[in-house]
């Protein structure tokens, strides 16, 4: 898959310094003494750069964005910081080169949308290209459409009337972006550009762990690494991951961030609270693949056999009490994607040895050459989480070696700092007392049901063998509804499983709770936060009890005959609309 540079920079010997400034950084962990002369090293390199016929990729980044503002203003001030570190592509006329943003707006507050482009009007003037893809410009763009078009690209865009409609959905958002970039290509006769897909709650940095606790740094030149990766390979599609908090719902995280808290409560209710923290070792884990995830079987990973300890975050002097106090003001954050006791973080590795066949599309954090337009993100006008591993499998089935990933994970955060939530979370409704997550159960557990049943189906040929012509509709709608059943009740029987496991742990907890010969007679200095945990505890039992509306829409037996009916339309008519999202591209692409 590697070939030979045929576009590098030609100074051997600022490349031979940023080689080994890179085995210095990482040789023991995280040496931060050598970052300063890393980030140097790349910035002379474009001082080289600048004065040659610098043939390297421009990077588009596209950042949808519903109603975050907080969140993406703090993912652009990591990209400006990335760009001033590195000086990837330099700067000219008071601009950067080889570097422009793309923000897709799908806000429904309108003085959300008046923020995000006053925002891309201040990062343009800071140097960095950054246009807003706001109601008028989509609006625009849809009525564009043809009769033809507006028919068969409903799967991909869902509503196509041109009126402005917000919170359509990532998925929906970020193919009409792709849209938006297809037309884009003109402006930039003379550039190799790469796509790059990130979402609003991620940073251009990452998560490492040193002695004295986790700290994100600006530690990876991704510009200058992906650049590399698809200038010497055939590479049409490289996917990254994420550090930081878990990439995944709440809804499959319970069972193990149960098991952490138990075992955090036992500690704490053994110990003296006015004592020093003891919560400062560093656990013997080792954050692996999927880690955070209850049914980690599913995506061929071991699942984790014992809890992992909270390890405090807290500096200087303070007492059992004070690290009790912070992990249960944290708790809430779970409901919104966080994860205090599996955090990941980056573990660097030589980048070509982590350069390997993928199989998942990690939505926000995914580049690709303009070609990979041609890859919508599928069904999403289902609105189903899981979108970005289903796309994977249907890119796999097509583009074999040529979907890559490799070791770039940005930094994720899924709440904001100072209030435990995230700004927006579509399927998560609630206050602090009173958490509701029904409509993120769903979309995970029929977004499961989608993303395994195509998995079964692009293993016996799908989609390019089931064609209209190729098999008849009947027989294909039979087999299609085999897959669907046998998947969703493989599916229900786990997750209903790991509901009763769930139980289980929460009852210890709450046991644990209400002990008073657990605890020490200096009870009272926990009292608040105790009373934190116990809310935590009824949000797990409102959203994973028996009585749970999430419970009931899983299980029941009408909800699935109406989500089969819409997976069979979308699954049968998935080579047809591809087709057509394919014409669309290309007739944006070709117009002048």
């Amino acid at each position: 898959m590697r070939s030979p540079a045929t576009c590098r920079i030609g100074n051997p010997d600022i490349e031979a310094e940023i080689a080994a400034l890179e085995t210095a950084l990482w040789a023991h962990g995280f040496d931060a003494t050598n970052l300063a002369a890393y980030q140097a090293a790349h910035r002379r390199l474009e001082l080289i750069a600048a004065n040659g016929d610098d043939r390297r990729h421009k990077f588009v980044i596209v950042v949808p964005v519903a109603d975050r503002p907080q969140h993406l203003a703090a993912c652009l001030d990591s990209l400006l910081a990335l760009c001033r570190a590195y000086g990837y592509g330099g700067v000219r006329n008071g601009r950067w080169r080889k570097v422009m943003v793309v923000i897709a707006d799908d806000s429904a507050d309108y003085a959300h949308i008046a923020d995000n482009r006053a925002l891309a009007a201040q990062v343009t003037a800071l140097g960095l290209t950054t246009h807003h893809f706001g109601p008028d410009e989509q609006a625009a763009l849809l009525a564009t459409l043809n009769d033809s078009e507006r028919s068969t690209l409903t799967q991909a865009l869902g509503d196509t009337t041109p009126a402005y409609r917000g919170h359509k959905g990532q998925g929906a958002m970020r193919n009409l972006a792709y849209l938006h970039l297809a037309r884009m290509q003109h402006a930039e006769p003379n550039e190799r550009l790469l796509f790059w897909s990130i979402d609003s709650d991620q940073e251009f940095a990452v998560k490492v762990g040193t002695v004295t606790g986790d700290v994100d740094v600006c530690a990876v030149s991704f510009f200058h690494r992906l650049d590399e990766i698809f200038d010497q390979s055939d590479a049409l599609v490289l996917t990254g991951k994420v550090v930081g908090d878990p990439p995944v719902s709440p809804a499959v995280m319970a069972g193990n961030f149960l098991a952490d808290v138990v075992d955090f409560v036992q500690l704490a209710a053994d110990a003296d609270p006015a004592a020093a923290c003891r919560h400062h070792d560093r656990d013997a884990h080792r954050e692996g693949e999927a880690a955070y995830h209850d049914m980690a079987s599913l995506f061929g990973f071991s699942a984790a056999s014992a809890a992992y300890r909270y390890h405090c975050p807290l500096i200087g002097a303070h007492t059992e009490a004070d690290c009790f106090a912070h992990f249960a003001a944290r708790l809430n954050g779970f409901f919104y994607g966080e994860h205090p006791t599996r955090v990941s973080r980056y573990v660097h590795d030589e980048l070509w040895r982590s350069v390997q066949p993928a199989r998942t599309v990690y939505a926000g954090n995914y580049v690709f050459r303009p070609e990979a337009l041609k890859y919508a993100i599928p069904f999403a006008a289902l609105r189903l989480r899981m979108s970005g591993p289903t796309l994977g499998r249907l890119v796999k089935a097509e583009s074999g070696a040529r979907f890559v990933s490799a070791n770039l994970p940005m930094l994720h955060k899924r709440t904001v700092d100072g209030t435990g939530q995230s700004e927006f979370r579509p399927g998560i409704d609630g206050a602090r007392s009173n958490v509701d997550m029904c409509g993120e159960f769903e979309r995970q557990f029929f977004g499961d049901v989608m993303l395994f049943t195509i998995e079964r189906l692009t293993a016996d040929g799908y989609p390019l063998r089931r064609t209209p012509t190729g098999i008849p509709s009947g027989h294909a709608t039979a087999d299609f509804q085999r897959a669907l059943d046998t998947v969703r009740d493989e599916l229900l029987r786990q997750y209903n499983a790991k509901r009763i496991d769930i139980l289980g742990k929460l009852a210890h907890l709450k046991e644990l709770l209400d002990d008073p010969t657990r605890w020490w007679p200096a009870a009272d200095a926990h009292a608040s936060a105790r009373a934190d945990f116990r809310s935590f505890a009824e949000n797990i039992a409102r959203n994973f009890g028996a009585d749970s509306p999430c419970r009931e829409r899983i299980n029941s037996a009408s909800n699935w005959r109406r989500w089969r009916g819409d997976f069979l339309a979308a699954i049968t008519r998935y080579p047809d609309d591809t087709n057509a999202w394919r014409d669309a591209i290309a007739r944006r692409a070709s117009a002048e």
